[in-house]
């Protein structure tokens, strides 16, 4: 679990560098600096997906993520209510309105990946 969180984290980090065009035009308008905050967030998910690799490091990475994907959960509010489409993603709203649905579990996903939460595990049947 915790590889598959520090594979999408590196994944959307690195875009983030390549591309911050496609990730300025989901920035708040009122917020400065809209290219450096999209390559600051690039930045954010790439040290994130490091900090989760070493055990050390692995509980503040998975506080810091968690913490990171609720800060950008009202971007991902005002993205799905104001219909935005930008290059390179889908052009529907559903997919924006997917991104709100799935933040919750991402916060999750991070807690756990940073050992901060267990999962609940069912015990296997013996037969």
């Amino acid at each position: 679990m915790r590889h598959g969180l520090v594979a999408g984290l590196l994944i959307f980090g690195v875009d983030h560098l390549l591309t911050p065009e496609r990730y300025v035009a989901m920035i708040e308008g009122f917020l400065p600096a809209p290219l450096f905050l999209a390559v600051f967030t690039g930045l954010c998910e790439i040290a994130g997906a490091i900090g989760l690799l070493f055990p050390q490091t692995r509980g503040l990475a998975g506080l810091a993520l968690a913490a990171y994907f609720v800060a950008v959960f009202p971007a991902n509010i005002a993205n799905a209510l104001g219909g935005l489409n930008v290059d390179g993603l889908p052009q529907s709203e559903w997919y924006y309105w997917a991104r709100l649905a799935f933040q919750p579990v991402f916060v999750w996903w991070a807690l756990v990946a940073g050992g901060i939460i267990k999962p609940r595990v069912r015990p296997r049947p013996h037969f």
